[in-house]
C-alpha cells in the first residue's frame, strides 16, 4: 500500500514529538504503514527551498513550527479562514495544481482551546486572558481564543507595534464575538488575569518569564506553548505564584489531531496519545 510522507518543518526540530504523535494516530486509525512522518530541519535562510524540495520528492504535507509560520502563510496558494485570519500557517497540504494548489491551515488555535477547555477543564467564556508574544504562535491562536468568547484578551509583546498589528487584524472578529481586545507592552499589561498563555520564544531560548507574577489572578491557569525541559522554568514560576501550570504538550497533540484530519480525513482520539506522551516524559 502506498505510503504518504509528512514532516514537521522548523528550526530547531530535533526535540519535536510530532513524529511519535502521528505514528500513534496512524496506528489508532488503522493507517500504520500508510503514514510516514519525520522531521525537516530548515536553514533559517532556506525554509521555502527546503519545503519545496520535500514536496517535489513526493511528500503530501507538513506541519510548520518556529520560526517559519509567517513564511508558510506566503507559500499557501489557498488558505482556510482561520489561517487567513491568523496570517500564519502551521499545516500545509501539498494539493496538486489541478486541485487549486497548496492549502494552508492553522490548527494551533483549536489545539490550544481544546486543551484548555477539554483537557484542563477551564472554560474560557467570560474569562480575562493574557497572551504573551506577537510571533506566529500567538497570531495563530488568537482567532480561536476570541471565538471561545472570553470577556477580555490582552496581547502583550516587547514591541507593542507588532502586537497592535495583530490586534487590528482581529479587531472586527473580536467585536463580532463581544470580546474586548487590546495590545500592550510587557511591562504594563495589567493584573489579575484568569488565564495566562505564553506564546513567546522565551522558554525555547532559556530566558525568564517576561512578566511579573502580579498578572495572575489567584488560582489562574498558566499555559506555556512549549513542553518538556524548555517549559520547566515557566511551570515552576507559575506554581510558585499560586497558579495552575500547564505545558504545551496537550496543545501539541490536539493541533496534531486537527492536522491529521486535514491530511487523512479522520479525527483520531487524542486522550490515549496524550497519556502515552505524558508517561514518556515522566520517565
Amino acid at each position: 500500500m502506498k505510503t504518504s510522507r509528512y514532516a514537521v518543518a522548523g528550526n530547531p526540530v530535533a526535540h519535536s514529538k510530532s513524529p511519535t504523535i502521528h505514528a500513534l494516530f496512524a496506528a489508532q486509525t488503522g493507517q500504520a504503514g500508510q503514514v510516514e512522518y519525520g522531521r525537516l530541519l530548515c536553514p533559517l535562510d532556506a525554509f521555502k527551498a527546503t519545503v519545496m524540495s520535500f514536496a517535489t520528492e513526493g511528500a503530501h504535507g507538513c506541519n510548520i513550527t518556529v520560526p517559519f509560520k509567517f513564511e508558510a502563510f506566503e507559500m499557501a496558494l489557498r488558505r482556510t479562514p482561520r489561517a487567513q485570519l491568523a496570517g500564519a500557517v502551521n499545516a500545509l497540504r501539498f494539493d496538486p495544481a489541478e486541485e487549486g494548489g497548496w492549502l494552508g491551515d492553522n490548527t494551533d488555535g483549536v489545539g490550544l482551546v481544546r486543551d484548555i477547555e477539554n483537557n484542563a477543564g477551564v472554560k474560557l467564556t467570560g474569562k480575562r486572558v493574557l497572551l504573551l508574544g506577537a510571533g506566529g504562535a500567538s497570531s495563530g491562536v488568537l482567532g480561536t481564543l476570541i471565538a471561545a468568547r472570553p470577556s477580555w484578551i490582552v496581547l502583550a509583546n516587547r514591541t507593542v507595534e507588532k502586537a497592535d498589528a495583530i490586534v487590528q487584524r482581529h479587531a472586527a472578529f473580536a467585536a463580532e464575538h463581544g470580546v474586548n481586545l487590546q495590545a500592550s507592552g510587557l511591562d504594563n499589561c495589567g493584573e489579575g488575569f484568569d488565564v495566562l498563555i505564553n506564546g513567546t520564544a522565551a522558554s525555547l531560548a532559556g530566558a525568564g518569564v517576561p512578566v511579573p507574577a502580579s498578572v495572575l489572578a489567584p488560582g489562574a491557569l498558566a499555559v506555556d506553548m512549549m513542553y518538556g525541559p524548555a517549559a520547566a522554568p515557566f511551570l515552576a514560576w507559575a506554581q510558585a505564584a499560586g497558579a495552575t501550570p500547564r505545558d504545551g504538550l496537550g496543545m501539541l497533540v490536539e493541533q496534531a489531531a486537527e492536522s491529521f484530519m486535514l491530511w487523512r480525513g479522520v479525527m483520531p482520539d487524542t486522550a490515549p496519545v496524550l497519556a502515552t506522551l505524558r508517561a514518556e516524559l515522566a520517565i
